[in-house]
């Protein structure tokens, strides 16, 4: 393969990357307002809007977690391609059957749907990233995957933010379906992904499939290093810290610093920004300086500190300064755990990746849980808990060296 043709398809799949995690962002900013009109339009307790708000969040990685290691194995029997392809059609349907809904039950049949389908596009994208690409530019490529995941939060809640406030005046319904300016925001995304979905059909070529997998029937079954535990576990922890931060910010910024609206997205795209700007500068230079795994252990120690430390400042400044260290900590973890599972077993990268994704669902349903429950006891308690839990896992990093030398 020429590097043309290597730079082509790596770029149809950060632009995979970029539209299904652009559908994420544009939910955060309107979620909370439809569920709000969908409750009471089914003549819900006003009390039970936060429940379904949580419940809705939740139930996407949940079906993410069921499914993705599923989608995997099949992305190393049949390709990458035709299992990017299912999970662009499913991410195209969520939007549409989001943007049309009538009934929280119609929003969530739309977001298990989502979840069952777009559980395959990201794992499997970085898995071919991880075909096409040599050990010595695998931690830059998944740095790449990270900047079109990042950039996707990061101008996905302008743009929801923006379309669910035009004055369009709209508001028909057909059926079932009903259509006013809430929708606007999920029906642009559904068009966005069926651009890409017939680019991606189009011109993106399919990875050499695993031919020994046809030869001989392999029971469906998973065996695990300790190296790979370990990298799952600083994985479940990275996602459950970062998630667990996002729920609880918004609540901290509202309730405790009595930042607006505004200022809480200021802070996350501040987030997003640095994570997209820092990936590929720590994947492409990172390792002049440091090893992956020393990479890894300074990561994990500078958002852990910033965790600490966030309850104690109240200054908007100070706050915005914390979460740069922050995102910065998280900037130097993402691709280095990314590349050092794609490596573990070529033939099983894909299935490798989704067991991360995975592991990456749960702390992903957890966080947000937790960290909620926690607020009950005080601000302090879920940012100095998952502080030290991030500091803790420091110390995976050192079972890591060890394992990695067997």
């Amino acid at each position: 393969m020429d590097r043309k043709e290597k730079l082509n398809r790596i770029s149809l799949i950060l632009l995979s990357l970029f539209v299904v995690m652009l559908g994420y962002g544009i939910l955060l900013p309107t979620l909370p307002y439809y569920t709000e009109r969908l409750a009471l339009k089914d003549n819900l307790d006003a009390d039970l809007v936060n429940f379904h708000i949580g419940l809705l969040t939740s139930i996407y990685p949940f079906f993410q977690l069921l499914f993705v290691v599923v989608w995997g194995k099949l992305s190393d029997r049949y390709g990458r391609k035709p299992i990017i392809i299912c999970g662009l059609i499913g991410f195209v349907i969520m939007q549409l059957l989001t943007g049309l809904a009538t009934s929280l039950t119609m929003l969530y049949i739309a977001r298990i749907f989502g979840g069952i389908f777009t559980s395959s596009v990201i794992p499997v994208s970085n898995a071919y990233l991880s075909d096409i690409t040599s050990k010595k530019h695998r931690t830059k490529i998944m740095a790449w995957s990270g900047v079109a995941i990042s950039s996707g939060v990061i101008f996905g809640p302008i743009i929801g933010g923006f379309l669910s406030q035009t004055d369009l005046h709209l508001e028909y319904s057909i059926g079932q379906l009903h259509l006013d300016r809430f929708s606007m925001p999920f029906l642009f995304a559904a068009i966005l992904g069926s651009i890409v979905l017939f680019i991606v059909m189009k011109w993106l070529k399919n990875t050499v499939r695993v031919h020994k997998l046809f030869a001989k029937k392999t029971p469906f079954r998973f065996t695990f290093s300790n190296h790979f535990v370990v990298l799952l576990s600083l994985s479940f922890v990275l996602q459950f810290v970062v998630t667990l931060f996002e729920t609880v910010f918004s609540i901290y910024g509202k309730d405790e610093l009595g930042f607006n609206s505004n200022q809480v997205g200021i802070g996350f795209m501040l987030c997003g920004s640095v994570m997209a700007v820092l990936q590929p500068v720590f994947a492409s230079y990172g390792e002049k300086l440091l090893s992956i795994k020393k990479q890894i252990a300074l990561g994990l120690l500078i958002a852990g500190t910033s965790l600490i430390a966030f309850p104690f400042f109240k200054n908007e400044y100070f706050v915005y300064g914390l979460i740069i260290l922050f995102a910065a900590g998280g900037a130097m973890v993402t691709p280095n755990l990314l590349s050092a599972v794609s490596l573990i077993s070529k033939e099983n990268t894909g299935r490798n990746i989704s067991i991360q994704s995975s592991s990456n669902s749960v702390g992903q349903i957890l966080g947000p849980i937790l960290g909620t429950w926690l607020i009950a006891g005080g601000f302090y308690y879920p940012f100095i808990l998952s502080g030290v839990i991030t500091l803790i896992a420091i110390g995976l990093v050192y079972l890591l060296k060890r394992n990695s030398q067997n």
